[in-house]
């Protein structure tokens, strides 16, 4: 019925119904055959075709070159469309840029940007695909992706209407992009460097020889998953798994790389769900990554049945917030969730504004606060996600505030007595300059971080004016001696003490210009530092994981220490959500010992999910609202065993006063002593408390 409707709505399109998953694509996966595959062959075909069945609420499907599809064992409920016509698969060259048809398959414009002496994409040259596929998932190999050659793509939307866009437009993530899911790619155009023509030839050459001895010979859609990250390829992850040869009728886990599956032949799609529950299952127990589907299926249920086996939790990433440090919290955010989804979270990534409870948040199995400075570090957010019992990474309200407050935090050293700097508080009130301190100093609004409101002061003639510009952030300042050395940061990450790094600013100062902007020159990190022994690193690490635990700090911290001459690490401050971004301390720590940020990120989201959700009580020391809540639960407890006390003194009162012969006193005198005994009883669960 839809072909005859199609063909007299369409004389001159080529329509088929005779044609199986076997010649379509290269995996050959499915069992249905395919019941009506369309093939325009100009663009003004294609969007008369689109917009006829868009109107009429027909199901389409697009298929290209059918190197990453995997077929479905029921009938496809409308139409499947391929572009094959000569349009589609045309290359011309101008200048330093190629057009190039969405059907054309890569190796081709691989090939023929080399001819014309335009370079750059020979390690993108063994990927099989066509060019439109390997837009919409941003195919890449060796390092190299294609959106870096990519200046315009053309296409045509679901309706028929014409749809088009700049390189700069779309966000180009690993294996996917932003591009609407209904936009048909009919061409692009990208753009190369001129070089050495026999040179990128070889290197062409070079590739498919390599790619060829790497990949299994058979019928496959190349690699089925997702890397989760270059530490955790999907293939090793797999193979550790002990699923190298796994079969599942005919189809199998290569034994030569285990992110390929191999179709013996008449493989069907119940196979192929079969096996890929398996795989994502077994990955997910042993390592915590849910592994994506880099194959496409035909079947849109397919997704949905594989996920269904293996639930992948959700995590609401918060970012941005109101303070100072908010371009930052975006840049860090980000890429927490990036990282997150490799790993195969789902991600809902939120710029908070206010600080409160959002039904993302409530819906969410974890929160994940990547927010510095204001509400989202000192506590106050933490604290709304701890009265809605909502389940988050990092520490709670009160170690929160305790660490994102310098002054505080400074009295926690102190107490514990790990080395600090001298320090010293002054107030709008009281400007004068601390007596015990010596300059040059350090001059601190309590409750900023990124090196916000920080100045360093060298003498009393700079002091009025650095006050002033310190005082716009907080009425209380802290004012600590600068002390000359090396400076070092210590991430923990989940109670383990990652390899400091060594920060060398060009100005000796590790400022916001040092961190992000570097005017000033390029910053030097070194992991592990160069400059300390290993007896004064280790000392380091013990100090700041004493204030890690003093402080009840949990999932993430990093310590930041100034090590003087003598060799004596002195604890700046804490961060108890450090920054994410490229530039960022702790996944440079994490990198170094083996994990990569994907790795890290998962890590705190299970922690997070072991976790009630319920409150924590106060951290620190000197607590006044745990110091309440103690005297009040002891004087309760005394006044209910004076309750019983007494109790006892009048029961036994009234059986000595009903005469032994009563029948009333006996119960009265085994009440009064049964009272007598709990008293006892108390004094035993009192001494057992102690132990």
């Amino acid at each position: 019925m839809l072909e005859q409707i199609l063909k007299k709505q369409f004389p001159d399109l080529r329509i088929y119904t005779d044609r199986t998953y076997s010649e379509l694509t290269s995996f050959g996966v499915g069992s249905a055959p395919v019941p009506l595959l369309a093939e325009p062959e100009t663009p003004g075909e294609l969007s008369e075709l689109l917009a006829f069945l868009h109107k009429k609420k027909i199901k389409t499907f697009f298929l290209g070159a059918g190197t990453n599809i995997v077929g479905s064992d029921t009938p496809f409920p409308g139409v499947m469309i391929r572009a094959t016509g000569s349009y589609f698969a045309h290359i011309s060259t101008d200048g330093n840029q190629i057009n190039c048809g969405a059907y054309t398959k890569l190796p081709m414009l691989c090939s023929a940007a080399a001819k014309a002496g335009l370079c750059g994409m020979a390690p993108l040259s063994g990927i099989p695909g066509s060019i439109g596929g390997a837009i919409r998932m941003n195919a890449g190999a060796n390092g190299v992706e294609i959106s870096k050659f990519i200046r315009k793509i053309y296409g045509f939307r679901q309706d028929g209407s014409q749809w088009n866009a700049e390189a700069s437009e779309i966000e180009w993530f690993y294996r996917t992009t932003s591009i609407p899911a209904d936009v048909f790619i009919t061409e692009a155009v990208f753009e190369f460097t001129p070089g050495d023509s026999a040179a990128e030839e070889k290197a062409i050459a070079e590739e498919r020889e390599k790619r060829h001895l790497r990949e299994p010979a058979g019928r496959s859609a190349g690699c089925a998953f997702r890397n989760i990250s270059p530490l955790e390829p999907a293939g090793m992850l797999i193979d550790r798994c002990g699923l190298r040869g796994l079969r599942i009728g005919n189809l199998e886990v290569s034994s030569k790389h285990a992110n390929y599956l191999l179709n013996h032949g008449n493989s069907t799609e119940a196979d192929y769900i079969s096996l890929i529950r398996i795989l994502r299952r077994a990955v997910s127990e042993k390592y915590g990554f849910y592994l994506t589907n880099e194959i496409v299926p035909v079947n849109s249920s397919t997704k949905e049945a594989i996920e269904h086996d293996t639930p992948t939790p959700v995590v609401n990433v918060l970012y941005g917030g109101v303070s100072s440090e908010r371009d930052i919290s975006l840049q860090s955010g980000a890429c927490v969730a990036r990282a997150l989804r490799n790993a195969g979270f789902k991600v809902e990534l939120t710029d908070i504004r206010k600080c409160a409870v959002t039904p993302t948040m409530i819906n969410s199995d974890v929160v994940y606060p990547v927010l510095h400075g204001g509400f989202g570090e000192d506590g106050k957010l933490q604290n709304e996600l701890e009265k809605a019992k909502i389940r988050f990474v990092g520490s709670g309200s009160v170690a929160s505030a305790l660490v994102m407050d310098k002054v505080a935090s400074k009295r926690l050293l102190d107490d514990i007595q790990l080395p600090t700097a001298p320090w010293a508080v002054i107030s709008r009130n009281n400007r004068d300059f601390p007596e015990k301190l010596h300059f040059p100093v350090m001059v601190k609004a309590p409750c900023e971080g990124s090196t916000v409101g920080i100045v360093k002061v060298s003498s009393i003639a700079e002091w009025d004016d650095a006050l002033d510009m310190i005082f716009k952030y907080s009425d209380e300042l802290l004012v600590e001696e600068f002390i000359s050395g090396v400076e070092i940061s210590i991430p923990i990450l989940n109670a383990t003490v990652l390899s400091p790094i060594e920060i060398i600013s060009p100005s000796g100062f590790y400022d916001w210009d040092a961190k992000y902007v570097y005017a000033n020159g390029q910053t030097q990190y070194l992991c592990p530092p160069k400059s300390l022994s290993q007896e004064v690193i280790k000392t380091a690490q013990e100090y700041a994981l004493k204030y890690y635990h003093a402080a009840r700090c949990r999932d993430i911290l990093r310590v930041d220490f100034i090590v003087a001459p003598d060799g004596t690490p002195y604890i700046l401050e804490g961060n108890n959500l450090p920054g994410n971004t490229e530039h960022s301390l702790v996944p440079m720590a994490a990198k170094e010992s083996g994990i990569s940020l994907e790795k890290m990120t998962s890590t705190l989201v299970y922690a997070a999910m072991k976790r009630s959700g319920e409150p924590e009580s106060g951290g620190g020391t000197g607590n006044s609202g745990e110091m309440f809540n103690k005297i009040m639960i002891n004087l309760a407890r005394w006044l209910f065993r004076f309750a019983l006390f007494m109790s006892a003194l009048l029961l036994f009162k009234g059986g000595v006063a009903s005469g032994v012969s009563n029948p009333v006193s006996w119960p009265l005198l085994t009440g009064g002593t049964f009272l007598i005994i709990a008293e006892v009883i108390f004094v035993w669960f009192k001494h057992l408390e102690k132990k």
